[in-house]
């Protein structure tokens, strides 16, 4: 966790001017959330990073809590949230392992580009499954290289001692359906652009 805390604090700036990967694919996801959402809402995001997704959705919910394990990303975000509009959505830094959220209290929780960078995925969408109310729903996009870059399980950990890379685990995409599945989820929606992309679900929890 302290190492990964080190690198997106330092990266914080660049990640905040780099442009979006696939702007096609990201504007495709953002409509198929608020499909999802409503104004009566009470959602999360983990792994927000500089804030830019939270304050998109802010307009179609109550209320976002977004957080982030790097101090310096919440910074560059609650910058963001202070030249905005924006009323709705706050930011903190905090890890999802040591983020307290009262049982059943939030109808959405989104996870975006997060679950491969943590130390244990099934820990993490047992909390979130923990945290929703009946019928909410967990929208997430992960990068599955278990699929296409088997490798980097060989690589990654090199690059991750000297500093280089993030702490990235390596999963398929059909695993991750396997976990949020295995974690009581219902998936109602899931698309992958293209192998080498990220996967994107919506998985519900049931109503009873």
């Amino acid at each position: 966790m302290a190492h990964g805390r080190k690198f997106w604090n330092r990266h914080a700036a660049r990640y905040a001017k780099s442009p979006v990967a696939d702007e096609g694919s990201y504007q495709q996801k953002l409509r198929v959330t608020r499909e999802y959402l409503d104004a009566d809402m009470e959602v999360l995001e983990f792994g927000c990073g500089t804030g830019s997704t939270a304050l998109v959705h802010a307009p179609f919910v109550k209320h976002i809590h977004a957080f982030d394990i790097s101090s310096r990303m919440i910074e560059i975000a609650r910058a963001k949230l202070e030249a905005s509009n924006v009323m709705n959505v706050d930011f903190d830094a905090v890890a999802i392992e040591d983020l307290h959220v009262p049982d059943r209290s939030l109808d959405a929780v989104l996870g975006l580009n997060i679950l491969n960078l943590l130390v244990d995925r099934d820990a993490a969408i047992a909390k979130v499954w923990a945290m929703l109310k009946p019928g909410g729903v967990f929208v997430s996009s992960t990068v599955c290289l278990g699929e296409t870059m088997k490798f980097f399980k060989l690589v990654g950990p090199v690059g991750e001692f000297f500093g280089l890379l993030p702490p990235i685990r390596i999963f398929t995409s059909q695993q991750l359906i396997t976990s949020l599945s295995d974690g009581g989820f219902v998936i109602e929606h899931q698309w992958q652009p293209a192998k080498d992309k990220a996967i994107f679900v919506v998985a519900r929890k049931p109503e009873a």
